[in-house]
């Protein structure tokens, strides 16, 4: 009913080699500190930028998804692959691919909402013009209990969080980048109103801040228990976020404040497609 989840955040450079050099090395880190799950950042291996997703774009299998199969396995952990863009039939897509501690790809999570905004005095960014939009909930199942996984803009639609829950959900896990107008004022309170409307463990994985880079990420990784407290958190710098999940807390939580048995179907209903 308990296991130790580890959070890399890391610079992402200009170079996919060396990315996942890092993100190798994060990794081994995290499982030889007892991580049974560990986590990325999203566009670990890339930059976050529209021009760079067609040059780093991979089909799957390709050589980003080997190297964290192979990890998993090799480790006998569970590994939630922060995203990378994924190249599908012409379409470039944000991606999170899940493995199993055998090395088994068990879900891959294509983001829903893509993230097209115009923030005076702020930030200006069109994802859908260099990504194409996924359709699909991703739930999985491990060893612990199922899991629900989305990447960044997604964690604002609380519908999407809800679909996970009722899905049998008790842990979400959301690679994200949010930025320096955003972060600050956004990131921790939606992590915790996520955790606490669908009474999950929500963890938020971002990338470290890079000041050399185009676009920069907030950080603040951070996970958050079922009552909306903070389990753990990072700064903005890189390193690796540890935190252990009690699914007896969760099962606790649900129990005496009942939220999830009380929707009122008779009134509402949010359909899965």
């Amino acid at each position: 009913m308990h296991f130790k989840i580890g959070v890399c955040q890391l610079i992402v450079a200009d170079n996919k080699e060396s990315n996942l050099k890092n993100a190798e090395r994060a990794i081994r880190e995290a499982a030889a500190n007892g991580s049974q799950l560990v986590v990325l950042p999203e566009m670990f291996n890339c930059p976050y930028e529209n021009k760079a997703f067609p040059l780093y774009a991979e089909e799957y299998p390709g050589e980003t998804t080997s190297m964290l199969s192979r990890l998993a396995r090799e480790l006998g952990i569970y590994l939630v692959g922060g995203s990378i863009p994924e190249r599908d039939q012409g379409a470039i897509y944000n991606t999170s691919f899940i493995y199993d501690k055998n090395g088994h790809l068990i879900g891959r999570h294509r983001k829903i909402h893509l993230f097209d905004v115009e923030i005076e005095g702020g930030i200006s960014f069109k994802e859908s013009a260099g990504l194409g939009a996924g359709k699909q909930v991703t739930v999985v199942d491990t060893e612990f209990c199922r899991i629900g996984v989305a990447i960044c803009y997604d964690m604002r639609f609380p519908e999407l969080m809800r679909l996970m829950a009722l899905a049998g959900a008790e842990v979400i896990i959301v690679p994200a980048a949010f930025n320096l107008t955003t972060g600050p004022v956004h990131w921790e309170i939606t992590a915790k109103a996520r955790a606490l409307d669908n009474q999950v463990y929500f963890v938020a994985a971002s990338p470290a801040r890079n000041l050399q880079a185009a676009y920069h990420a907030y950080g603040h990784s951070c996970i958050i228990d079922p009552w909306g407290q903070v389990v753990n958190k990072l700064d903005e710098k890189e390193g690796i976020l540890y935190g252990e999940i009690d699914l007896q807390y969760v099962q606790k939580v649900r129990r005496e404040l009942p939220l999830l048995q009380h929707i009122r179907k008779d009134v509402y209903e949010i359909r899965r497609n």
